[in-house]
């Protein structure tokens, strides 16, 4: 069976909330740490240019964005699943956790005191080299300062704890969703951020939910070396079936860039293999990773068409 491989970094949240769905899931995955910052070539060789932490590999199949990469996983385990029958809107609620309150999270836990927790012993050179390599991958984003982060964040902290009131263990119910995990990353982004975290402690019920869900670990995991990682792809072999379905405004075969439309819009350029409502695919050969399917999620990407010569 081919391993499943997570390409990421310990202090980045999104591959915590992949980390805690791969515990959920009890699959069983290898682990490949990649540089913190620009560059990470062995990354690139695999997605041809996409930048965002973490990304999944099966073989020579690459998935980027967490929101698919969820898919995937239930695609591979569907049980416990990630979509209980009961929440249809724990999705839309999780995109809402993977944006609006991510971005007053990370200006909130990344003030001053905030960072140097979350990064013990950084030079100011370091420190200053981390600011530069984020400012143009989320230029499309606007920084809240650390003051509105935080009034923001106590609005979303009293709600996210409202609804946990009546003592549900999850926040759609009996079941954990999609929207637990997406919602968990950020809170343990701040509560890393131990000097500012204490805007945490006045919502106990949320407090003890997080807990639960730290609670589900991160499964069985093995390291793996990121040269090792791209043999993987390069002697794949194979990869997951794909088709352009018609009516969808592209053709099979045809040039295409797909970037992200909010932050890290990085475009990976490729030929498209696949595209559905809700996927989209590009094969692309590297000489060091042989033909890789890079795949996106259709929602929040763009496609386009490269302009001929």
């Amino acid at each position: 069976m081919t391993e499943t491989i997570l390409h990421h970094y310990p202090g980045s949240p999104f591959a915590e909330k992949v980390r805690l769905m791969l515990g959920f899931k009890r699959v069983d995955w290898r682990s490949v740490h990649i540089p913190v910052i620009m560059p990470k070539p062995e990354l690139m060789a695999l997605t041809g240019g996409y930048r965002r932490t973490p990304v999944l590999q099966i073989g020579a199949d690459v998935y980027c964005d967490t929101a698919l990469i969820a898919r995937v996983l239930e695609e591979l385990q569907p049980a416990p699943t990630l979509y209980p029958a009961g929440a249809p809107l724990a999705p839309l609620f999780a995109h809402w956790a993977d944006s609006a309150l991510f971005w007053v999270a990370v200006p909130y836990a990344m003030q001053p005191a905030g960072a140097a927790a979350l990064f013990p012993g950084a030079t100011p050179e370091m420190l200053k080299a981390f600011a530069l390599d984020r400012a143009p991958f989320a230029a499309g984003i606007k920084r809240q300062t650390a003051v509105d982060a935080a009034a923001a964040l106590q609005h979303h902290l009293c709600a996210l704890d409202a609804q946990l009131a009546d003592g549900r263990p999850f926040l759609f119910g009996a079941e954990a969703s999609i929207a637990d995990f997406a919602v968990a990353h950020p809170l343990w982004f701040i509560r890393r951020a131990a000097p500012v975290a204490g805007i945490l402690q006045p919502h106990a019920g949320l407090a003890d939910w997080l807990d639960g869900m730290l609670a589900i670990g991160h499964g069985s995991s093995r390291p793996m070396d990121a040269a090792e990682a791209l043999q993987v792809a390069a002697t794949a072999g194979a990869r997951v079936a794909t088709a352009v379905q018609p009516g969808l405004g592209f053709d099979a075969g045809q040039r295409v860039s797909v970037a992200a439309t909010d932050y890290g819009t990085d475009a990976v350029a490729g030929e498209l293999v696949g595209l559905t409502p809700t996927r989209v695919t590009i094969g692309r050969d590297d000489e060091r990773a042989g033909r890789v399917h890079v795949h996106f999620p259709r929602i929040a990407f763009q496609i386009l068409k490269e302009k001929s010569a």
